[in-house]
């Protein structure tokens, strides 16, 4: 038993209410279990019980056992002195400062009911409550997905937003460092935010119109240009990067791309190529982006080709069989979902026009669902995934609930334990 499991069978009164008494032998009536609190203070407010003939409106507290009174140091405190009713997991020797009402719930609770949470507790399985999950009867998903990928939304806001402040809420800078730091894919997202925030964006500006320059300043602030080559476009590009980084007076990048464990298709030489072609395809592109009103539009943004070089070669000096490198549908979806939804769902949380908001939320249930390993795990639980919206949701709730065990916070775990407490023992 935890507290915050003894405060949801109190909230939701999963116990036996028949023939209820006090410690002391009074009969007691709950009317109303009151209000949870989230601030400091009582467990409950303004609740309503009924002891004999006298009706009482307080506050109740909750502890496991009657002894908690003391160790929290209550009995000293003002804002616990219109508590009412002590409820309490197990009696055990207190002497209480005040003689409050106490109510013992050990033997009045569904025996199924903590064995279910127990069970959830020890289970390493893919989601806690995987057994009871398959039970056909919920009918809660829906709402629950839409609220979950408002939280994560939510979320991916407090972030952006600590970085705007850092940049003087410069949406293109910020939409230019999320963008790049897409297309390093989960192996090199950091270091290719780090190559975009090592670039003034007055810079990318300027040289926009120059694929080959825009190409050696990427792949020189990712480092990638300290070698001898022998082949003419990589010693270019790194001609031209000793001149434009002394020009610029560019800092060098001390987090490193990374190759070992990737396809070559998402080598970072590759995707750098393909961010460089996608900058000279997007000035002013997230002022574009609020104006635009086909997701359409924006994918075929996301599509960019890598230079001709790259056709025949994965990594410089090292010739390839000829394959173009297109930036494929799914990835393109995936650093929409990851950064343009984001950031116009951001602002448009800021400013009074909340179209851009609902604009955010219509495209990621416009977007197919991503692909990945936990999305795989829902799968097989006979989960439907239909939509981008629903798979961002289903990722928040294995690694924002299920993962840190927070079933009591989750809507679905809630119901199913709910529904384990109706069940007689």
């Amino acid at each position: 038993m935890t507290e915050k499991l003894l405060q949801f069978i109190w909230k939701y009164r999963y116990f036996n209410h028949q023939g209820l008494t006090l410690t002391t032998g009074e009969p007691v009536w709950i009317e109303y279990s009151g209000e949870e609190n989230q601030n400091q203070g009582p467990d409950f407010m303004n609740a309503r019980i009924r002891i004999l003939d006298t009706c009482w409106v307080g506050n109740v507290e909750l502890h496991l056992f009657s002894s908690g009174w003391i160790k929290h140091g209550h009995a000293p405190d003002k804002n616990y002195r219109n508590v009412i009713l002590h409820v309490v997991w197990k009696q055990d020797p207190a002497e209480m400062s005040r003689n409050i009402p106490q109510l013992e719930l050990f033997h009045r609770v569904p025996r199924i009911m903590l064995e279910t949470y127990e069970g959830w507790m020890k289970n390493h399985a893919f989601v806690p409550c995987e057994r009871t999950l398959k039970e056909p009867e919920i009918n809660i998903w829906n709402a629950w997905k839409q609220t979950l990928l408002l939280k994560r939304l939510d979320r991916k806001m407090i972030l952006i937003l600590r970085s705007l402040r850092s940049n003087h809420y410069h949406w293109e800078e910020q939409l230019w460092w999320m963008i790049a730091g897409n297309f390093g894919m989960k192996v090199n997202a950091t270091a290719f935010e780090a190559v975009a925030r090592s670039i003034p964006y007055t810079l990318l500006a300027k040289h926009r119109q120059q694929l080959i320059q825009l190409e050696a300043i990427l792949f020189g602030q990712a480092n990638l240009l300290e070698s001898d080559f022998s082949e003419m476009y990589p010693v270019m590009l790194k001609k031209e990067y000793h001149f434009l980084k002394r020009k610029y007076g560019l800092k060098k990048v001390f987090e490193q791309v990374h190759f070992l464990r990737m396809r070559p298709e998402n080598f970072p030489t590759i995707r750098l190529s393909q961010l460089a072609a996608f900058c000279m395809d997007s000035g002013n592109l997230f002022a574009w982006i609020l104006q635009c009103s086909s997701l359409a539009e924006i994918r075929r943004k996301f599509a960019p080709a890598a230079n001709d070089y790259w056709f025949y070669h994965y990594v410089f000096d090292k010739e390839s069989r000829f394959k173009e490198k297109i930036l494929g549908r799914a990835t393109g979806e995936r650093i929409i979902i990851n950064s343009v939804i984001p950031l116009l769902y951001t602002y448009g949380s800021l400013y009074p026009d909340k179209s851009f908001r609902q604009k955010a939320i219509s495209w990621m249930q416009e977007i197919r669902a991503e692909q990945n390993e936990i999305l795989s795990g829902w799968k097989l639980l006979g989960i439907r995934i239909g939509s981008a919206a629903e798979s961002q949701a289903l990722l928040e709730l294995k690694n924002e609930f299920c993962q840190q065990r927070k079933c009591l916070d989750c809507d679905i775990g809630r119901y199913l334990l709910r529904a384990q407490g109706k069940k007689p023992d």
